[in-house]
């Protein structure tokens, strides 16, 4: 009996302590890891995030990149930090899953080595071009491309993300030949079609759209399954001959794989209410960006469907990342 007392007592005296430290999470501050450099998709919606954050948990939300390895370094480093909910990664969801496909020696994995907490926001690439490109529609390049096999330098965040798995998709589906020129991210990739040192890019709308607007980029389709709001006179890639297509960026919060599950619930149920705030719809609506934030459940099985169908497209292509 005095066994059993002890053994009791001591799973009372664990489920309180438990208890106490969901009640007082977060205690100390939070960092959010951005794995790509600054200026990003993922940089630009970690730093709105942020200060929200900040003001929801009253302790500092700090935003740090750590790019590199399209990613997989930053993703790397939360796979292997403490499972406490203080070390978080905001992240393209389509190049952390892509990159079991297209990396044999990943030092993580994406389907073991995360929680899930919450899914952000979905923002379309933009099917872009440099002025100087002489291409108004899908078929327009499609045609130039063509006629100029591997001419073309096309612009990518990093190699095997999801702005090149889309480069990859379009191909496979028109025909078209064009050389991938690496960058350390969406930002980098930008600024060179900018420059005119590259011709074309499939990029994040969020980080991408401003200098469409600002005469710097032609937009040639947003890779949405519908027109949206922010663009609409922009036809979509798909109403250009080439039905279902869809990609984008969809970016999302997870932690090292074992965070207790208060500390994800209390996370989730801050971020969801932070990005269902009107003001911050709005603020997304109007940069191209839809909020998709949702249960961690639903962002697991998220990750679970698209490793899936990346897997296919990375078979198919056989293309080659190394």
């Amino acid at each position: 009996m005095t066994i059993a007392k002890t053994v009791a007592a001591s799973l009372l005296a664990l489920c309180a302590a438990a208890s106490a430290l969901a009640q007082s999470f977060p205690s100390k501050p939070i960092r959010i890891i951005v794995p790509y450099a600054a200026g990003g998709t993922s940089d630009i919606l970690a730093r709105q995030i942020g200060p929200k954050l900040t003001e929801a948990v009253s302790q500092p939300v700090i935003v740090e990149n750590k790019p590199g390895a399209n990613g997989n370094v930053g993703a790397d480093f939360v796979a292997k930090s403490a499972p406490d909910g203080y070390t978080l990664l905001l992240t393209d969801l389509g190049g952390l899953v892509i990159s079991a496909s297209v990396y044999p020696n990943l030092p993580f994995d994406p389907a073991k080595d995360f929680s899930p907490v919450v899914m952000v926001s979905y923002s379309p690439h933009v099917l872009a071009v440099h002025p100087s490109v002489p291409a108004q529609s899908v078929a327009e390049l499609v045609a130039l491309a063509k006629s100029k096999p591997g001419a073309l330098n096309f612009a990518i965040s990093g190699i095997g993300g999801a702005p090149h798995l889309a480069g990859i998709e379009f191909a496979q589906r028109t025909g078209v030949q064009w050389a991938y020129i690496p960058y350390k991210g969406g930002s980098q990739a930008v600024a060179d079609v900018v420059a005119g040192q590259a011709n074309v890019l499939f990029n994040g709308m969020l980080a991408t759209w401003p200098s469409v607007t600002g005469g710097k980029l032609r937009a040639i389709g947003i890779s949405s399954a519908k027109r949206i709001a922010a663009a609409p006179d922009t036809p979509t890639v798909a109403e250009q001959g080439l039905p279902g297509f869809e990609t984008g960026s969809f970016q999302g919060i997870v932690g090292p794989a074992g965070i207790a599950r208060d500390a994800v619930g209390k996370l989730n149920a801050e971020l969801v209410r932070i990005l269902n705030a009107a003001d911050m719809k709005e603020r997304f609506a109007k940069q191209g960006t839809e909020v998709r934030a949702g249960t961690p459940e639903s962002l697991g099985e998220f990750l679970r469907d698209e490793k899936a169908r990346w897997a296919r497209v990375v078979k198919e292509s056989g293309a080659k990342f190394d």
